[in-house]
């Protein structure tokens, strides 16, 4: 498939957030064999924030994008439109907003903020698992845990491997290697059970 511009992608971000229509963020492989769906809450010099939707048509978090990390942003696709009907019946039966990110959203304004620094210092100071993949793995392995420090360039997460429960980890992630972001969804409500049944971090 044919790569986009950043001015190109930036213009398709800003129709789909004025139509509030469903994408696809092409950010992991140039082939577009993975990408996010969701709808544009906002966008920023550096990065776009989605309400991430997953394959059930759930809303399953809000996921930031580097901007700079995304190959194509496709709109009106039949995959979408297969995801949009889900949507509906999960709409229709009660398990579309698991999360309540809607009354979230509602209390919560991106527009005009740094969107990474208004996601990373929400889960530092809630103490909130959250999901970050960094440049160096480029979607190939990503962290899952809690941040034990913020600064302004960089930060130190203790994460968990899934294969290996026998510790939590430490990381230290450089702001600008920052890839993606991903809280308040299935990942990071699993994480939190993860850290306060097997790592007692209550």
């Amino acid at each position: 498939m044919e790569l986009m511009t950043q001015e190109q992608i930036r213009a398709q971000l800003a129709v789909s957030k004025q139509q509030g229509s469903l994408v696809e963020v092409h950010d992991f492989d140039e082939a577009g064999e993975t990408f996010d769906v969701g709808f544009v809450l906002a966008v920023d010099e550096l990065f776009v924030l989605l309400l991430g939707i997953d394959w059930d048509g759930k809303i399953n978090g809000l996921t930031a994008v580097r901007l700079a990390s995304i190959h194509r942003v496709r709109s009106q696709t039949d995959y979408l439109t297969t995801v949009s009907l889900k949507c509906k019946v999960a709409q229709e039966n009660g398990y579309f907003d698991l999360w309540h990110l809607q009354d979230f959203l509602h209390d919560h304004d991106y527009q005009g903020k740094n969107i990474l620094r208004t996601l990373l210092t929400d889960s530092y100071q809630n103490d909130l698992p959250l999901v970050i993949g960094t440049k160096k793995y480029k979607g190939g392995d990503d962290f899952t845990g809690v941040i034990s420090d913020l600064g302004t360039i960089k930060l130190t997460l203790h994460y968990f491997n899934s294969h290996d429960l026998s510790s939590l980890w430490e990381y230290e992630i450089l702001l600008a290697q920052i890839d993606y972001v991903r809280v308040r969804g299935t990942q990071t409500a699993t994480a939190r059970k993860v850290l306060d049944q097997v790592f007692h971090q209550e």
